[in-house]
């Protein structure tokens, strides 16, 4: 039996439908939405304001929140966002944005100013940390790592705040080619989620990739041609071996793929019967937009995102409409103290 108290219960319900099903918008990026502004205004990335940065989060929020059941954001340019959102749970990103990038290692940090308990206080319901990960990296390093995940854990147990994992899988050793890395990735991806999905990390869903490349995939509408890395029938066994990995609800990330793939990959999920509880999505549903605003400003991003933006979030909520509540995932062994 999974003991739950029932505040995380409830946060973790907060961020969910009627249904239990996780159908989130995310809009935590930093540092990667300042640098796609400032090409799309053609400007130096420092010429974009905190002002700019807040307005385009509380346009976006604005409007998806209307069709989702939870956001995701980040305490740096989202708090203003937050407070436009609509009926919708927070989430809110504890981990600087980045990585230390004096090496391959990736290794995390944490937001200096913020703790669960301030994010707590910020609003949120629901605390999100993001980790590049290899899990056939130096051990050394995977340790460190482990450990930091360990102590968000710890964290967000005293505080009975619901904890949000988000790992991304990525090379090392940076010598595997597109191809090569979409080969290994239903492996790494597997493993990922077998280790994250421990229970002395304390944490409540896993936000993970999907297991495949669906440009590498043959037999689907975004198949690029050339080498496949597998077939359709190859790609829905990969699905169903990570998530048989998963013993704690898991959702997907879309990973900046388009809207449309991203739906794809979901109808292949769903195709092998994967019982994922939903999505964290993030720039399929609406990183065409920057250009607009950053060329057309606030008015043109308002309508783009009443128009295109919510076509696109309410396609992936008719997805989402077979996706399974959080709940089903324990089968009767939740119990809720």
């Amino acid at each position: 039996m999974e003991r739950i108290t029932k505040k995380r219960f409830d946060r973790i319900n907060a961020v969910a439908d009627r249904r239990g099903v996780i159908g989130a918008a995310a809009m935590d990026q930093r540092g990667s939405l300042q640098k796609a502004i400032a090409k799309a205004k053609g400007v130096e990335v420092a010429q974009v304001s905190f002002e700019e940065m807040s307005e385009f989060k509380t346009v976006v929020i604005n409007e998806l929140s209307q069709h989702a059941s939870g956001v995701l954001l980040d305490t740096e340019f989202g708090l203003e966002a937050a407070r436009h959102r609509h009926d919708a749970g927070l989430l809110l990103a504890y981990e600087k944005t980045g990585y230390d990038t004096s090496d391959n290692s990736r290794l995390p940090d944490l937001l200096p100013d913020q703790s669960v308990k301030r994010l707590l206080e910020a609003g949120a319901d629901c605390i999100k940390i993001l980790l590049y990960y290899d899990p056939f990296a130096d051990p050394r390093t995977n340790d460190r790592k482990h450990a930091f995940v360990e102590r968000v854990g710890a964290e967000c147990a005293h505080y009975e705040a619901p904890y949000f994992l988000e790992f991304v899988s990525y090379d090392e050793s940076g010598r595997l080619s597109a191809l090569e890395y979409a080969r290994k990735k239903p492996e790494i991806v597997t493993a990922c989620t077998r280790e994250f999905t421990k229970p002395h990390y304390n944490v409540d869903v896993l936000k993970i990739e999907v297991p495949i490349n669906l440009a590498f995939t043959s037999g689907t509408r975004a198949f690029q041609g050339g080498e496949a890395a597998y077939s359709r029938e190859e790609a829905k066994q990969h699905f169903l071996s990570a998530s048989e990995a998963a013993t704690k609800p898991f959702i997907y990330l879309s990973a900046g793929v388009s809207d449309a793939v991203f739906r794809e990959t979901l109808e292949l999920a769903l195709e092998a019967e994967v019982p994922f509880c939903g999505v964290l999505c993030g720039r399929a549903t609406w990183q065409d937009a920057i250009p607009v605003y950053g060329q057309h400003g606030r008015n043109a991003l308002e309508e783009w995102m009443a128009d295109r933006g919510r076509q696109n979030i309410l396609a992936l909520n008719e997805i989402l409409k077979k996706a399974h509540s959080w709940q089903d995932y324990y089968a009767g062994r939740l119990e809720v103290v």
